[in-house]
């Protein structure tokens, strides 16, 4: 057995964004100055207790510049050592929501100036070699592109304990946790159309997204357990993709699987934990990155 003294610390949790404006081929960046460090770096901070990755960048993003960005293809954590203790910042690209206003005021006392810059000025203000590196990572692939996330639906009790039909199983509390939490992490991709499968329990878990979104959900019965069609769902799916605009779909454990190998994402990723979600990264339908949260 280990002893407890003995193993080592667990990291401390941040995230943050570059966020870019711009031309794709000479964006600029948004570094911020804190007065205390005397060092310009990327906006970023630590989560807050029981806080999803996802959003916390969100919200870092928000207090240090004053901006609601819409989140893009994820970036190499960066580690490093605070006090002794391991530290990862999880980064993504970032642009401003484009339905969004800036908020009036940064709510972070830490920074005190944002400056937009050319990638090779960044490079040049920087203070930190692990930011630069996040640089390289930015102009490594294509910066605009379009997500199209799926969820697997929130805890729902026991399949063997429900005594009526199952697509009417609904979520229970922790399902409910879950889907709140959902609600504070959707924004970052801004999903302009929500996709489910009839099963109340799928349904639920985009309901506190949807509602607070103003979006109505699209029932799809072949997303469904018990009326899949692997060949419609599959279609539904591309066709979303085809579309080029963001989008949410809700569906089950034994259906999701098919459907992330039919597009084009390995069989290992291609499973969710309940309440998890994959963004797929995509220009015009092509993948150009993944990534897989629990929730």
């Amino acid at each position: 057995m280990t002893d407890p003294d003995t193993r080592p610390p667990d990291p401390i949790r941040a995230a943050g964004a570059v966020v870019w404006r711009g031309r794709e081929s000479a964006p600029e960046v948004a570094l911020v100055h804190r007065p205390k460090f005397d060092d310009w770096t990327f906006p970023k901070g630590k989560l807050r207790p029981g806080e999803h990755v996802v959003a916390g960048a969100l919200r870092e993003v928000a207090e240090e510049t004053g901006l609601a960005v819409l989140l893009g293809r994820p970036l190499p954590p960066v580690h490093y050592l605070v006090g002794g203790r391991p530290k990862r910042v999880d980064y993504w690209t970032a642009q401003v929501a484009e339905d969004t206003r800036p908020v009036a005021e940064r709510e972070d006392d830490e920074v005190d100036e944002v400056a937009w810059v050319p990638v090779a000025e960044a490079a040049r203000l920087l203070t930190y070699e692990w930011d630069t590196g996040l640089l390289d990572a930015l102009v490594s692939a294509p910066l605009a592109t379009t997500t199209l996330v799926l969820v697997r639906h929130a805890l729902a009790g026991s399949r063997g304990e429900w005594e009526g039909d199952d697509d009417e199983r609904p979520i229970d509390r922790d399902g409910a946790a879950q889907a709140a939490a959902l609600a504070g992490v959707l924004p970052g991709y801004l999903p302009a159309e929500l996709v489910s499968s009839p099963s109340r329990r799928c349904v639920q878990t985009l309901e506190p997204y949807a509602g607070r979104a103003g979006l109505a959900i699209r029932p799809e019965p072949a997303l469904s357990e018990s009326r899949h069609d692997p060949g419609t769902a599959l279609r539904l799916v591309t066709g979303l993709l085809a579309a080029g605009r963001p989008a949410a779909v809700c569906s089950h454990g034994k259906v999701l699987p098919g459907l992330m190998t039919g597009v084009g994402v390995g069989q290992e990723e291609a499973r969710l934990s309940k309440g998890g979600f994959m963004v797929l990264h995509h220009v015009t339908g092509r993948l150009v990155a993944t990534e897989n949260h629990a929730v």
